[in-house]
């Protein structure tokens, strides 16, 4: 999904807003981000935060679309790709957050 977000950020007419394309950029690769920085914690309450913030930036991904859209810069049946794309991503990192919060494991560097 990161990729589609490259490639609308420099194809499409969002090059030249800025502020909106480094945003969008942003929350969109901190999705990634968040979720390899909880994991590599070794540690499974701060993972599931990390978890939390990477859910926060899908959502926040989202609504950045809505603004490209409101912009011109993409079709409406691209939106919509994308924001059931980002919408399932937010529901599976939830589903992983409900599964890790039903588990006694701590983490490894608590062994």
């Amino acid at each position: 999904m990161y990729n589609e977000i490259l490639i609308i950020s420099e194809s499409t007419g969002l090059k030249s807003d800025f502020k909106l394309k480094d945003q969008i950029k942003d929350s969109s690769g901190s999705v990634i981000d968040n979720i390899a920085e909880g994991f590599e914690r070794d540690g499974n309450l701060e993972f599931r935060q990390f978890l939390s913030v990477a859910k926060g930036s899908a959502g926040e991904t989202r609504s950045q679309l809505y603004r490209v859209f409101d912009n011109g810069f993409i079709n409406e049946l691209l939106l919509t790709k994308m924001i059931n794309d980002y919408d399932l991503l937010s529901k599976k990192i939830a589903s992983f957050m409900n599964y890790l919060n039903k588990k006694d494991f701590k983490g490894l560097k608590f062994k």
